[in-house]
């Protein structure tokens, strides 16, 4: 992302919360530079305490976990690796299944912006964009929710309308979810509304609610965007946070609004 004078001077003058209410950030940008310099640029915000960078990339997954990151920044080329950061995101997920992560990106590519949400990624941010967008979709991804523009989840309902089994299956190899409840997952990947829903499926309105409150919890998700995510990338459940790490936003399994204002990335449900 573009580090502004203009923005690290507004985020010093934001008023400082108390060192157990901040948000703990981890960073790893492409060079040991940058995540110095973004290290030191959101460390101005009062509103984040960001752990200290690491030198080897082997390090990362361990001090995400030891620091009890919420939010863990990750570039996702590391060096001359531009993939590295992918796999960083499957290691973080597995050694500290609390903590969220937000892909940095040197642009919103298609496959990119695919292959960070496969990865467990809860948000993807663009690094042409300000230091002040990112700390707002730190608090986002933070709160529960996704963090991409309405043409990154439009990339992602493109990737899941592709033909490709979908795969809901236990720790055990057994099915999570009924034939009628991967029907109405497939509705949901394809943007439908509940009504929409309702009418592909002859169902009543409220028993598709019902359908995606009971997908929801067996699925161990809060949105029909994390269900989607889900799909496709076949990871398991998303982690419900402890009391330490923050409690998931609940949503309810309502229409997926998409917010197209560019300069305003967030989505919610």
């Amino acid at each position: 992302m573009v580090l502004r004078g203009a923005d690290s001077e507004n985020m010093a003058q934001l008023t400082s919360f108390p060192l157990q209410d901040r948000i703990r950030v981890f960073a790893a940008d492409n060079t040991s530079m940058n995540t110095q310099l973004l290290v030191e640029a959101l460390g101005r915000d009062g509103q984040f305490h960001v752990a200290t960078p690491v030198v080897k990339d082997t390090e990362i997954p361990s001090t995400v976990k030891r620091e009890r990151v919420h939010i863990a920044l990750i570039s996702a080329k590391q060096g001359t690796d531009a993939r590295a950061g992918f796999g960083l995101s499957r290691e973080i997920r597995t050694a500290s299944p609390g903590t969220r992560v937000i892909m940095l990106l040197d642009s919103p590519e298609k496959t990119q912006v695919i292959e960070a949400f496969r990865s467990g990624a809860r948000g993807v941010f663009c690094r042409t964009e300000s230091l002040k967008l990112l700390a707002k979709s730190i608090k986002c991804v933070h709160e529960g929710q996704i963090w991409a523009s309405s043409a990154e989840l439009h990339y992602l309902l493109e990737a899941m309308s592709e033909p490709a089994p979908m795969s809901f299956l236990s720790a055990n190899g057994d099915a999570l979810l009924s034939a009628r409840e991967l029907d109405v997952v497939r509705c949901v990947a394809e943007g439908l509304s509940n009504r929409e829903i309702a009418q592909r499926l002859s169902l009543r309105e409220h028993t598709v609610k019902n359908y995606l409150f009971r997908i929801f919890d067996k699925l161990g998700v809060s949105s029909r965007v994390e269900v989607v995510l889900y799909a496709l990338g076949n990871q398991g459940p998303a982690p419900k946070d402890d009391a330490a790490m923050g409690s998931k936003k609940e949503n309810s399994p309502a229409s997926l609004p998409v917010r197209t204002d560019p300069s305003v990335r967030l989505m919610k449900r």
